[in-house]
């Protein structure tokens, strides 16, 4: 009978990186490539959904603004959710020469913009839906392997840091989406235009900016149709703090998505602001927005890091956004949403800080990093699935948005106690 053998796997130390057991090399590239890979995917999404496709939408006789956004979102966020998965498990165990996330990535940005320029181009809702559904496929493409990049080659000391830069990007990028495109609410072809160039160069400039990815021609994960189909499976063991980091984070997007989806709307139909005033108050709030979460990230994401301490962080961050969300529901004008804005901004600059940190950390598996991320980003898509329908739900409800901010909060406070809840990360 043969010996059995048992397989070590290598812990690398927290101040080396993965990829080459050496300590981080052209940390600049690495910085610039992690914040504009969300930069560049987030403006056009944020344009699309944010604010060029609910004017559209507005002006479509015979439906509900509030409805198609709900329709479209819900299902985009199919295939969302299956792309990450997809992409995340493809890529861990791809053999391309030029690396094993970067072809994804660069695939991701075109696919992201085919999608994009369908949409723009469609006049009916159907079609507007079938091109969003693309986009989420191109977006997933992009993002599932560029998260990857984290555990694969980013030192664990300062992984905080370096996702700062990625969530702070994210946050950046939705607001310079309302912001550019609030400029083209009586353009709307001109502002789907500009957002199919932003998607189709963003993979592109992101790989191009980057360390060039080693070869995987040698990748030694899954070679056979049962391993990649078996690659597929979520994690059953070491996983506690892992489906806890899920469920968290899936209270979280419900929570903010309820309301940061529908800010036009809310603006127009709860604030009761003309279309013109209605696109001002967006632009100073993206203002607003911007700059706070810049502050927020430029503090948080290094102050993980050396604390050594996550999960507090994204609790607070939670509580701050809840607060401003509280201030917007009991002052219904410009001056109670400035101040949501200021508060959301200051919050998911700390939350999209160190969440992705968060996540590598909590991984089962960090062989299995594109996989395992992507299933932790269901979260994304399936909050952003299901947040629409919890808002039209409780606007029917409550005859209009005033019920809506609540329940958010309370979805917010939940995502509080998972995150909490965790015992692997402080």
């Amino acid at each position: 009978m043969a010996a059995e053998t048992k397989t070590e796997i290598f812990v690398t130390p927290p101040n080396l990186a993965p990829d080459t057991q050496k300590p981080l090399e052209h940390k600049i590239r690495f910085a610039t490539g992690f914040a504009l890979v969300s930069i560049l995917w987030a403006i056009p999404f944020s344009m699309g959904s944010g604010v060029l496709l609910p004017q559209v939408f507005s002006g479509i006789k015979g439906i509900s603004a509030e409805g198609a956004l709900g329709t479209m979102n819900a299902v985009s966020s199919i295939f969302a959710l299956i792309s990450n998965i997809v992409f995340g498990t493809f890529s861990d165990v791809s053999k391309f020469k030029i690396g094993k996330r970067t072809p994804w990535i660069v695939a991701g940005g075109v696919i992201g913009a085919a999608g994009y320029f369908l949409t723009a181009h469609s006049t009916s809702l159907v079609w507007m839906v079938i091109g969003w559904c693309i986009v989420q496929v191109g977006i997933n493409c992009l993002i599932a392997p560029a998260v990857a990049v984290l555990s694969d080659r980013i030192p664990e000391d300062v992984r905080g840091t370096f996702s700062a830069l990625y969530g702070a990007g994210q946050i950046v990028g939705m607001q310079a989406g309302n912001f550019i495109g609030s400029f083209f609410l009586t353009k709307l072809n001109t502002g789907l235009t500009i957002g199919t160039c932003v998607f189709l160069f963003s993979g592109i400039i992101t790989v191009l900016i980057w360390p060039r990815e080693k070869s995987a021609e040698n990748n030694t994960k899954a070679t056979s149709v049962g391993e990649i189909l078996r690659s597929f499976i979520p994690p059953t063991k070491n996983c506690r703090d892992f489906y806890l980091a899920l469920f968290g984070r899936l209270a979280f997007v419900i929570g903010t998505f309820m309301i940061s989806g529908y800010q036009l709307l809310i603006l127009e139909r709860y604030i009761h602001l003309p279309v013109k005033a209605a696109g001002t108050a967006m632009q100073v709030m993206s203002i607003i927005t911007l700059v706070a979460t810049i502050l927020a990230s430029v503090v948080s994401g290094p102050l993980s890091d050396y604390l050594h301490r996550r999960k507090f962080i994204v609790a607070i961050a939670c509580v701050i956004i809840a607060l401003g969300m509280l201030v917007a529901w009991l002052m219904p004008t410009t001056t109670g949403i400035y101040i949501y804005a200021t508060l959301a901004g200051l919050g998911n600059g700390c939350y999209m800080s160190v969440d992705q940190a968060l996540n590598v950390d909590v991984l089962p598996n960090p062989q299995e990093a594109g996989k395992d991320l992507g299933i932790l980003n269901l979260a994304n898509t399936i909050g952003q699935a299901l947040a629409p329908a919890f808002t039209t739900m409780f606007i029917g409800i409550c005859g209009g948005y005033k019920g809506v901010f609540p329940v958010a909060i309370v979805f917010l406070l939940v995502g509080t106690i998972f995150i909490m809840m965790i015992r692997k990360v402080k």
